[in-house]
C-alpha cells in the first residue's frame, strides 16, 4: 500500500523538477520555499550569494566520466605552494586538496593526511550516507519510489532530540514567514527536510532523528516507514545493547560498502545527550585523506549511485547564511558544498578568555568543501578541500576563512583564463 501512496504523491503534477531554491514542491523542504522568495523580495530573510542560487539543473556531480579516478600522488610544487598558505602553523593542520579543473589531468596536495581526528559535525555524512546507503538496498532498482519516500514520509520530533539549541528553519506559507528556532518535542516534516535540517544548519537533534530513522529503515527495509506502533516496540522494547549493536551495524556498512574504511571514516553515536543514553555507542575518527575520498566518490557518483550521490550533493549546496570556510568573501561568486564540524575545550589560564572556536586545551575545526567557480560554469575552477585543524587559542573559524580566501586565490592564479567572477 505504501508503494502506491508514495508513487501517487510523485506523479502528482504539483511535483516540479527543481532545486536547490525552486525545489520546495519536488523535495518538501520548506525553507527553500522561503528563501525562494526572499531573492525575489517577498519575504524578509537573507539575501544569497550569486553563487547560491543555481537552479537545479546545475546543481549535479561532475565525474561521471571520469569513475575510475583515484587521488593522483602528491604534486610536489602544489604542495609548496599550499604549505606556504598553511605557515608557522602548518604542524596543526591536516589539508587534502584535489584540483578537478582540468579533470583529465588533476593536481594533487595533502598534508598531515592520515592523522585521525574526531570529525564533530562531519560525521552526519556518514549518516545522510546510511539513509541513502539503506534505501537503496530496500529498492535498489526504484530511484522514484526512493525518492518518493524522502519526500512523502512524515517523521515526528521525540525526546531524542534532547538537547541541542540550534536553529533550525521553519516556513510559514499562510503568514509568509521564515521562523528560525530550535527544534520541539512534536514538531513534523518529510525525511527530506530532517536531512536538510541535519546538514544546513548542522542541527545536532535533527541528526538524532535522522539516526533514529535510519536505525528504522534497516529493521523493517520495504516496509519502512511502517506503523507509529512499530517504532515504539522497536526503540522500547529492544535493549540498548541491541540497539547499539544495529546502530553500529548501520553506520559502518554506510561507510565500507561505499568504498572507504572505518579508519578513515566512522561516525561513533548519537550527536545527543538522550540519543547517547537511549543507544550506547561512539568512537568517531576521520582523516582527510579519508574525507578527499569521499568528496571524489561522491561526484563520481559512487556513493550509493548516481542518484544518491547527485541528492547527496545538492543537500550540501549551501544556500543557508555561509559559515567558517565556506564564509570566505572570496567564494563569493562560487558553488560552495559543504559541512563543518568544530568541538573546543577550555582549562583554567591566567589572563585567557575562553570562547567559540578558541579552545585552549582542543579547538578542533574541520571543513569539506566542494567549490565550483564561477558558479553555473562547467569550465570553470572545480576543486575539492578538506581541512582539518588545531591551533589553540586561535579563532579557528576565521583561520578557515582566511585559508579559503587563500586557497581560492591561488586556484585562481593556477588558472589565468577563469575569470573572478
Amino acid at each position: 500500500m505504501m508503494r502506491w501512496i508514495v508513487l501517487m504523491l510523485l506523479f502528482s503534477p504539483a511535483i516540479l523538477r527543481a532545486y536547490p531554491l525552486d525545489g520546495f514542491d519536488y523535495t518538501g523542504i520548506g525553507r527553500l520555499e522561503g528563501y525562494r522568495l526572499a531573492q525575489e523580495g517577498k519575504v524578509r530573510a537573507r539575501k544569497l550569494h550569486p553563487g547560491a542560487q543555481l537552479p537545479l539543473a546545475d546543481v549535479d556531480i561532475r565525474l561521471r566520466d571520469h569513475r575510475e579516478l583515484e587521488i593522483p600522488p602528491v604534486d610536489p610544487a602544489f604542495k609548496r605552494e599550499i604549505m606556504a598558505l598553511l605557515g608557522k602553523n602548518a604542524s596543526r593542520y591536516s589539508i587534502s586538496i584535489l584540483d578537478l579543473t582540468d579533470p583529465d589531468n588533476p593536481v594533487y596536495a595533502e598534508h598531515r593526511a592520515n592523522k585521525s581526528f574526531n570529525p564533530g559535525s562531519i560525521g552526519k555524512l556518514v549518516v545522510a550516507m546510511g539513509i541513502f546507503n539503506e534505501l537503496a538496498r530496500a529498492f535498489p532498482d526504484d530511484t522514484e519510489l526512493r525518492e518518493a519516500i524522502l519526500r512523502s514520509t512524515e517523521v515526528v520530533a521525540d525526546r531524542f532530540i534532547h538537547v541541542d539549541t540550534h536553529k533550525v528553519p521553519f516556513w510559514h506559507a499562510e503568514k509568509m514567514w521564515l521562523e528560525h528556532r530550535p527544534l520541539r518535542i512534536g514538531d513534523k516534516a518529510s525525511l527530506w527536510e530532517w536531512l536538510d535540517w541535519m546538514l544546513s544548519p548542522s542541527s545536532n537533534a535533527a541528526a538524532s532523528i535522522v539516526m533514529k530513522q535510519l536505525m528504522l529503515l534497516q529493521k523493517l527495509g520495504q516496509g519502512y516507514p511502517g506503523f507509529p506502533e512499530d517504532a515504539r516496540d522497536y526503540f522500547d522494547k529492544t535493549k540498548p545493547a541491541e540497539l547499539a549493536k544495529d546502530l553500529r551495524r548501520v553506520l559502518d556498512r554506510a561507510v565500507t560498502e561505499n568504498g572507504l574504511t572505518l579508519d578513515e571514516l566512522r561516525q561513533g553515536g548519537f550527536f545527543t545527550r538522550e540519543g547517547k543514553r537511549r543507544v550506547p555507542t561512539g568512537g568517531s575518527r576521520a582523516t582527510v585523506r579519508g574525507l578527499m575520498k569521499f568528496l571524489l566518490r561522491l561526484e563520481q557518483g559512487k556513493i550509493v549511485d548516481d542518484w544518491s550521490s547527485r541528492e547527496f550533493k545538492r543537500l550540501l549546496y549551501m544556500t543557508q547564511k555561509r559559515i567558517r570556510y565556506a564564509s570566505s568573501p572570496a567564494l563569493k561568486y562560487a558553488a560552495v558544498y559543504f559541512k563543518s564540524g568544530s568541538l573546543y575545550k577550555c582549562r583554567p589560564e591566567p589572563g585567557f578568555t575562553c570562547g567559540k572556536y578558541r579552545g585552549n586545551k582542543l579547538n578542533l575545526l574541520n571543513s569539506v568543501a566542494i567549490i565550483e567557480h564561477p558558479a553555473g560554469q562547467k569550465k570553470g575552477l572545480h576543486y575539492l578541500v578538506v581541512v582539518s585543524s588545531n591551533v589553540l587559542k586561535e579563532n579557528a573559524a576565521v583561520a578557515h576563512q582566511s585559508l579559503a580566501t587563500f586557497i581560492q586565490r591561488l586556484m585562481l592564479k593556477r588558472h589565468p583564463e577563469i575569470p573572478k567572477k
